[in-house]
């Protein structure tokens, strides 16, 4: 099975085509803000790659949140667009799970999927996106919650060793002190890593009629902020 995968929840724009849960060819940037004008030419650089290795895309998936709200949007829209183009269904995938797979991946600190694993997403200020896997399942079944965070109890508050990475857990250090949590940097959701969660039980494979209502996971609604452009109120 061929995938064709994007990711835009953080500040992280990644499209990737994967075939059978193996990445082929991955495009990336981690400058952030400008996903409304690279994805495009990621897919175009993607697509193109494909006809030239005769790989027919069978599927979309699409890191569908929590995240940046503006993120998701681009994403959803053109994943959307692809899914009526091609004919093919999209396969919205949490991207917690993406990044718990990008933790896993990671060759410096070896973090196995029997451990605790806290992926967090920012949420600005002192809030994350964030849930507690355990032994590759999300405790109680809590897939993604919004958390504001005083300590290490308000996420988990086990004795095991504890894996916390994404965008939103450099900012908890100074909170966590507990020689059981363990920071890992550098763990960002790409998109090569969408195809490895497809099997997962959460993953919800929606078919192509049901698109015009298919909406990113936001989790939280959008406040949009006063604009300091001189003229707009």
């Amino acid at each position: 099975m061929t995938i064709l995968c994007i990711e835009t929840s953080t500040s992280v724009c990644s499209a990737a085509i994967c075939k059978d849960g193996v990445p082929v060819k991955q495009c990336i940037n981690y400058e952030g803000s400008n996903h409304a004008r690279l994805l495009p030419l990621y897919i175009e650089e993607l697509l193109s790659f494909a006809r030239e290795q005769a790989l027919s895309i069978d599927a979309v998936a699409l890191s569908e949140g929590p995240g940046s709200y503006t993120g998701l949007r681009i994403g959803a829209s053109t994943a959307k667009g692809l899914c009526y183009g091609l004919n093919v269904p999209l396969i919205p995938v949490p991207t917690l799970e993406v990044l718990c797979e990008a933790a896993l991946d990671n060759s410096e600190i070896r973090i196995q999927k029997s451990d605790i694993l806290i992926p967090m997403i920012d949420a600005r200020r002192m809030e994350v996106y964030t849930s507690v896997m355990v032994n590759g399942e999300w405790l109680n079944g809590e897939r993604a919650k919004a958390v504001v965070v005083e300590n290490e109890d308000s996420l988990y508050a086990g004795d095991e060793d504890v894996y916390y990475f994404g965008d939103g857990a450099a900012k908890c250090q100074k909170v966590f002190t507990k020689p059981n949590w363990h920071y890992v940097p550098g763990i960002v959701p790409q998109a090569m890593f969408l195809a490895l969660t497809v099997g997962s039980p959460s993953v919800d494979r929606r078919e192509s009629k049901q698109l015009a209502y298919y909406e990113p996971f936001y989790l939280k609604e959008f406040i949009a902020a006063q604009s300091h452009v001189k003229g707009l109120k």
